[in-house]
């Protein structure tokens, strides 16, 4: 097959690359190449979405994936430029579309988030700042919204939507999952938050592209949550995974969500992974999304050791000793944990 990836050099795209040569796909990657491809064997055509889609005509390709669609225009306008030009558009969203998570199991029937004109405008402009899509915070899961929509105006019976959970694993510029990869490693007594029995879900990126590609061969079409097993991973089994695998002295220590929350210890970008309970009721479901689609058309979860190895690996060499981007500073943290100490012998 011909495939034609809109970006392709970082994270997700890299691994959809990767795995499209492994299978033996011919492989088109279009981008303003900011950032260098890393396979040799593909067509590269530089060039921006948003003005450059030109660039593309007189190739055919049996299916685009996008995966840097976050303004519904620039969305429309690909998939109308790609429409003669392509069998099927595949648009990777988020499962941040939904319009809450206040129940547990929300499936691809469940309401999306919608945004008013002044948000769609205020969205319009940050993007005009030239700002990533990772900057529109909390428009982003409403705008994937709107570029499903935009989609299927465009494309009706040949696109394929999948909103995967997060996305973890090689590559990942985010850091999130990665910094407990990190800090695991680094051993010593470990700020771990609130509930060691709390859920996760998330995927590896690998699993995804692998996932993507499978439903491109197989013409599926359809909207599709795509993540891990909901319950099949706790905050506990992930830290003691980081641990094992590089085999470090770590020791985790519990601090319950007050306290973190009355330190100012920010959810999600100082304490990744973790979601306060009592102060963000709308996440309750959060991490139980419904997968059964995407397991039923073929995904499969690797191992999260292997995830977790591979990860470490793929920042030993080409991190090396950097911190990580998201996470709590080391220095908070231990004066954190010190505090925590204090009161919790005081109480004693």
């Amino acid at each position: 097959m011909k495939i034609l990836i809109l970006g392709g050099t970082r994270f997700l795209g890299r691994h959809l690359v990767d795995k499209s040569l492994a299978r033996n796909h011919e492989v088109t990657i279009f981008n303003r190449g900011n950032y260098p491809s890393h396979h040799k064997d593909v067509e590269l055509i530089v060039g921006d979405r948003n003005s450059d889609l030109h660039k593309l005509a007189g190739g055919r390709w049996d299916a685009v994936i996008d995966t840097c669609g976050y303004l519904p225009r620039t969305v429309r306008s690909a998939a109308v430029a790609l429409s003669a030009l392509t069998d099927r558009y595949v648009f990777i969203s988020s499962i941040s579309v939904y319009a809450d998570f206040k129940e547990i199991g929300k499936d691809e029937t469940a309401p999306v988030a919608t945004l008013t004109e002044d948000e769609l405008a205020e969205a319009n402009l940050i993007d005009s700042s030239g700002k990533s899509g990772t900057s529109y915070g909390k428009l982003y899961g409403p705008l994937k919204a709107l570029c499903e929509q935009a989609v299927a105006d465009v494309r009706a019976e040949r696109s394929l939507v999948i909103r995967p959970g997060l996305i973890v694993g090689p590559y990942d510029y985010t850091d999130r999952f990665t910094y407990w990869v990190w800090r695991v490693s680094l051993g010593g007594e470990v700020l771990a938050p609130a509930r060691p029995d709390k859920s996760l879900q998330f995927i590896d990126a690998r699993d995804l592209a692998e996932l993507t590609i499978k439903m491109v061969e197989d013409g599926q079409i359809g909207v599709y949550n795509a993540s891990g097993v909901p319950k099949a991973v706790t905050m506990k089994l992930l830290l003691e995974e980081c641990k094992a695998v590089a085999g470090t002295d770590a020791e985790f220590t519990w601090v319950d969500e007050a306290f973190l929350l009355a330190e100012n210890v920010a959810a999600w970008s100082e304490m990744p992974l973790w979601m306060p309970e009592d102060a963000a009721p709308d996440f309750k479901g959060f991490m139980f999304v419904n997968c059964d689609r995407a397991f039923a058309a073929g995904l499969q979860n690797r191992p999260i050791s292997e995830t977790i190895n591979d990860t470490l690996n793929w920042w030993r060499s080409e991190r090396g000793s950097d911190p990580p981007i998201a996470g709590i500073d080391r220095e908070k943290e231990k004066e954190v944990l010190e505090r925590w100490h204090k009161c919790r012998f005081i109480e004693h």
